[in-house]
């Protein structure tokens, strides 16, 4: 799989997860556990369900305030962003290719370093992400 395959497929993984998702902002609520010494931890959407309620579980937090909040940070609206800029970092590839291609027309090796190392390389930080998402190594 090329760089810009990984990019997009991550991408349209993402959006698809998001979309699927409840599209509200998310927030982390305590709740309250008597005879313990500390509270419980939810994440909740804000949104409208079929049977006219507003809210609803996105997730519990057994492990405690942190997750919770780290879980809210990370809702549908923060997953599309992160899929325009996994997209827009295969569109900057594949204008390096398409420039390498032109720029190293008679120089294979200066064209695989432009693209490997040089500014036309994919970019390491949205590889990462999106490898992260797909499940993979490479």
């Amino acid at each position: 799989m090329t760089p810009s395959e990984e990019l997009r497929a991550a991408a349209e993984r993402l959006r698809e997860l998001a979309y699927a998702a409840h599209g509200s902002p998310w927030a982390a609520v305590e709740i309250p556990r008597p005879g313990y010494d500390l509270p419980a931890w939810w994440v909740e959407s804000e949104h409208q369900d079929l049977d006219g309620s507003t809210s609803a579980t996105v997730a519990d937090c057994p492990w405690g305030e942190a997750d919770a909040r780290y879980i809210a940070s990370m809702h549908p609206g923060v997953g599309t962003a992160l899929a325009a800029w996994l997209e827009a970092a295969a569109r900057d590839y594949e204008a390096g290719v398409t420039a390498a291609d032109d720029v190293f027309r008679d120089d294979p090796a200066g064209r695989d370093r432009f693209l490997a190392t040089g500014p036309g390389a994919p970019s390491p930080h949205a590889l990462t992400v999106a490898r992260q998402i797909l499940g993979s190594t490479s």
